[in-house]
This record gives structure tokens, C-alpha cells and sequence, in this order.
């Protein structure tokens, strides 16, 4: 039972790790593209932040092609960041082109 308990706690510390590198990382981007400081939910923001969480999940799923589970939100996350770059191609066509570039994502 020890043993069990201690693995347990070990993979737990491994992914607060991970989930502080995340936020860290997440944090880098809405510094880089915030319009304001406090900003985090304009879709500029959004876009970026979904770009991010895109191409990990596109890494992980490159080393763990059966992750089905992982593929569906990867799916879900890729129509959000369409929905978000079509209202900024129609309401502000100057930062989708910008977006676009800085993030090197294709039309």
C-alpha cells in the first residue's frame, strides 16, 4: 500500500510542474499579445492562447497517436480559434493579418 501512496504523490508533484510551466508559458503570451495589462479575454488574446495550447497537443499527439480523448479537445480547441479569427477577420481586419504572421498560422 506504501508504495502505491508514494507513486502517487511523485506523479502529482510532476504535474503541478508541468501545470506551473503551462501557466508560466500562458502568462508569456497574454503578456505578448495583451492590448492593455489587465487584458486576457479579447480574441487577439484568445487566438494566442489557443495557438499555444494547439501546438502542445499537437506535439503530444504526435507521440501518443491512439489518444483519441486528446484528439477530440484538440479538435474542439481548433473551432474555437477559427470562431475567434473569423470575428476579427470581419471586425478589425489589421490585427487578423497581424495574427496571422506573428503566429504563422495559415488563412
Amino acid at each position: 500500500m506504501a508504495s502505491t501512496d508514494t507513486k502517487k504523490k511523485t506523479s502529482t508533484k510532476k504535474n503541478t510542474k508541468k501545470t506551473v510551466e503551462m501557466q508560466g508559458d500562458k502568462k508569456a503570451v497574454i503578456g505578448q499579445f495583451a492590448i492593455h495589462p489587465k487584458d486576457t479575454g479579447s480574441s487577439k488574446v484568445q487566438v494566442a492562447i489557443l495557438t499555444q495550447r494547439i501546438n502542445q497537443l499537437s506535439e503530444h499527439l504526435e507521440t501518443h497517436p491512439k489518444d483519441d480523448h486528446s484528439r477530440r479537445g484538440l479538435l474542439g480547441l481548433v473551432g474555437k480559434r477559427r470562431k475567434h479569427l473569423n470575428y476579427l477577420r470581419l471586425h478589425d481586419k489589421d490585427i487578423y493579418e497581424q495574427l496571422l504572421e506573428s503566429l504563422k498560422l495559415r488563412k
